[in-house]
């Protein structure tokens, strides 16, 4: 069993619809995290809205601290467009999914990331066998 660990700056849209679609997906095969550099105070709305549209519940989700545990625990970590600074080196296998952040976007830009996320989940899963 592989673990990812998705990481944006927020874990609070694209983080945690990849996580909420990969575990779905990947249906106990293998397992995902997520996790923020500077978490949020709550999930963002129109995502938890976005996944709710194809069965997926992330509502009482919390947005998580990137802590040195997650990292370790990770057999790949995927950064979603937040830059080094934000987002630090992991000593496993690292991924760039360059995703727009959802923060602020309409729930018709928010469904076209979801979208997005579900096809590069279905190739990570595709890859990992």
């Amino acid at each position: 069993m592989v673990t990812v660990l998705f990481i944006c700056i927020h874990n609070a849209g694209r983080s945690q619809m990849s996580e909420a679609i990969f575990n779905s997906l990947a249906a106990g095969r293998h397992h995902a995290i997520s996790a923020g550099s500077k978490p949020a105070a709550q999930v963002n709305p129109v995502a938890v809205q976005a996944l709710k549209e194809i069965g997926l519940d992330i509502s009482d989700n919390k947005p998580k601290k990137l802590t040195k545990e997650s990292i370790l625990q990770a057999d790949i970590a995927v950064t979603m467009g937040c830059g080094e600074d934000a987002c630090p080196i992991v000593p496993n296998e690292l991924r760039e999914w360059q995703l727009e952040d959802p923060s602020g976007k309409p729930i018709e830009e928010v469904r076209k990331i979801r979208d997005d996320i579900i096809i590069r989940v279905k190739a990570l899963l595709n890859e990992l066998g």
